[in-house]
């Protein structure tokens, strides 16, 4: 069946949708966070399966990042996504659906480890940065745009950077090949004001020069959803969600939120809900990722949740908690 776009599909609309929206899938990646990515072939292609089925725009496999100097067995192999693993799981890809990796600025030898494109089923190369790395970051992205890839980035932990680097540093992101430039709230530490106005700062710098906006938005004050919304409906094209929301600490923005909100017909809710029901939600007493009053303090305090991290690792042991002494260590009320 054919669909016809609305006539109307300027940001703000509630009735109509957007075919300008894009949908990444990022569970694997973010998800590996908390198991030092060592998710089982089964499980990887559970969500590639459910992705297609469900009409999700990319797929994040993991990281490609540098092997130097690793010891044996620490890391799964979707912290390296080399072309072996990925086509284990996806074959040659023949469907609509784009696959992607993730490489942190200083982090990855992307001069080696990136393919050409006619190498590799992957389509595009996330390149991930903080402020002080964007001049690595460019490069990255030169680097994979010229190898035939398309490019984004993802500008981490924006709540903690200078107005001014800020600004700077989207002038020279705006001028880069990358297709879209990410909204992070890393630390799970934004309002829906402070959305408002980075989403509206990102459009001003992006719209000149052909660009989008997306928006990776973190739960630890029970906002991830409601952010993405917020930045939907200021003109954010590319949504990033995760199964379940399973991701790193609190996690991420559910996937099935996110479909169940958003009215294109070309997604399908119904492959999402057996994803999360049969193969996600098992992993929840094991991997502890969601909502939980450590990661809601983190996030108040705009920190990033390695200690609220730490807190919920010392519960998978046994060792339990207590969150007002905890309260009192990062806030500095001991």
């Amino acid at each position: 069946m054919k669909m016809t776009k609305p006539k109307d599909s300027a940001p703000g609309r509630w009735l109509s949708y957007r075919p300008e929206i894009k949908v990444l899938d990022c569970t694997i990646r973010d998800g590996g966070l908390m198991n030092n990515h060592q998710f089982d072939d089964q499980i990887v292609k559970v969500v590639y399966d459910t992705c297609v089925a469900a009409g999700v725009d990319y797929m994040e496999l993991g990281y490609r990042a540098s092997r130097k100097g690793i010891k044996a067995g620490e890391h799964g192999c979707w912290k390296y996504c080399l072309e072996d693993d990925l086509r284990r799981i996806v074959g040659d890809n023949k469907t609509n659906l784009k696959l992607t990796v993730m490489a942190d600025a200083e982090r990855c030898d992307y001069r080696e480890d990136i393919l050409p494109k006619k190498d590799s089923v992957l389509d595009v190369i996330r390149v991930a940065t903080y402020i002080n790395q964007i001049p690595t970051a460019l490069d990255m992205v030169k680097d994979a745009h010229d190898k035939g890839y398309e490019t984004t980035v993802n500008l981490m932990a924006v709540s903690v950077v200078p107005e001014r680097e800020l600004d700077e540093g989207l002038e020279m992101l705006a001028a880069s090949e990358a297709r879209a430039i990410y909204v992070v709230d890393s630390f799970g530490a934004l309002y829906s004001e402070r959305v408002q106005y980075l989403v509206k700062k990102y459009l001003l710098h992006c719209k000149a020069s052909g660009k989008d906006v997306g928006v990776h938005m973190h739960n630890n004050m029970q906002l991830a959803f409601a952010n993405t919304i917020e930045g939907i409906i200021l003109g954010a094209n590319f949504l990033d969600a995760t199964m379940a929301g399973l991701g790193r600490g609190a996690g991420n923005c559910p996937m099935e939120l996110l479909l169940a909100f958003l009215h294109n017909p070309k997604y399908k809710l119904r492959p999402v809900l057996d994803c999360v029901q049969n193969h996600i939600e098992p992993l929840r007493a094991k991997l502890l990722w969601g909502y939980d009053l450590p990661y809601l303090l983190t996030g108040m305090l705009n920190q990033h949740p390695r200690t609220a991290i730490k807190f919920k690792e010392a519960e998978l042991k046994g060792e339990r908690g207590d969150i007002l002494r905890f309260h009192d260590a990062v806030t500095d009320q001991e």
